[in-house]
């Protein structure tokens, strides 16, 4: 079973997919997806690329050794086409395709799951950036169950086969269901039974049970996880390495790396092409998500975030850290 760690705007950045491939010791996720890079009028300059994927620089690996796809948003065929190209000079390993994406921002301007509504456009698009980068470089593509409804699923799904997409992750909702559940994974087995590529199915999966659920129902072989892996960092461990749940000490030497690695950023940025832009405030707002995310499995995690969200100290907010493993 291929496991991989999904794109997420705001959330699986550079940062998050260095802590979540380390907790898995590199042998946890088979590769990562950046998030979407939207492509509107031109050619996007490197660093534009670097900034969304300073793994470029590093073989697109995380530091655990965990490859690092490039996904990429927009409606022109041609300009993905040429961004992709593009791409994979910089060093990108594979191209993926975002045709799921259900923000109104995004859907106003043709982008994500809008598309859902013209299957011969994500056909046209996919053949382009199939056309433009060689023969040995993935082209993926990644949908909903639809727009509005599912009446063009199985149309969407053949485009994107017949376009030549290497493989087709599909979050198991529609645009219009958002992330209310329930996935519906048994639609992924009536994809499945459609086309011939590898279907990988995405959408729900936060727990061994749920995994399973999803495998049985889908009949996909193989599993995109997104903010279960995120609010279960250790998930992919026990479904690959049959290793135990993380401890609550355990956890925080994993928060307190991942801090650190935020706080570095801002107080010494590296001056090149991968520098990524960051603040004190945005750092630690992004570390209050993932603390909030975590609360759902360790109590700790809820405690320690009543006493930090409002805290805008770094110094404050590790010690607080450091303090919460006196609660187990």
């Amino acid at each position: 079973m291929k496991i991989i760690l999904a794109p997420m705007e705001g959330l699986t950045d550079v940062y998050m997919r260095d802590i979540l491939t380390a907790i898995a010791s590199g042998h946890g996720y088979d590769w990562c997806v950046t998030e979407f890079i939207r492509i509107t009028q031109h050619l996007l300059p490197s660093k534009i690329f670097y900034q969304y994927c300073p793994e470029l620089l590093h073989n697109s690996q995380t530091a655990a050794g965990t490859p690092v796809h490039i996904q990429l948003l927009g409606s022109d065929p041609q300009l993905l086409a040429e961004n992709a190209q593009f791409a994979v000079e910089l060093g990108a390993p594979a191209i993926d395709l975002n045709f799921g994406c259900p923000a109104k921002s995004v859907n106003q301007h043709r982008g994500g799951a809008v598309l859902l509504q013209e299957p011969e456009t994500l056909h046209q698009i996919v053949v382009a950036v199939r056309k433009a980068v060689p023969r040995h470089i993935p082209v993926s593509a990644k949908m909903r169950l639809g727009y509005n409804d599912r009446s063009l699923m199985l149309d969407n799904a053949s485009a994107i086969e017949s376009a030549g997409a290497s493989w087709l992750t599909v979050h198991a909702r529609t645009k219009a269901d958002g992330y209310r559940p329930p996935a519906h994974w048994h639609e992924l087995a009536n994809i499945r039974q459609t086309v011939s590529l590898p279907v990988i199915a995405n959408g729900d999966v936060d727990s061994l049970s749920s995994l399973a659920a999803c495998v049985q129902q889908s009949q996909c072989q193989d599993v995109m996880i997104g903010r279960g892996a995120v609010s279960r960092p250790d998930l992919v461990g026990m479904i690959k390495n049959r290793q135990a749940e993380l401890t609550w000490p355990q956890l925080v030497q994993w928060q307190l790396k991942f801090l650190e690695n935020m706080h570095q950023a801002v107080v010494n940025p590296v001056v090149n092409e991968a520098y990524v832009k960051s603040t004190e405030k945005g750092a630690l707002g992004r570390y209050k998500q993932w603390l909030a995310m975590l609360s759902q499995a360790w109590p700790q995690a809820q405690f320690l975030f009543e006493k930090v969200k409002r805290e805008s100290s770094y110094p404050v907010i590790v010690s607080l850290l450091i303090e919460s493993t006196q609660l187990v």
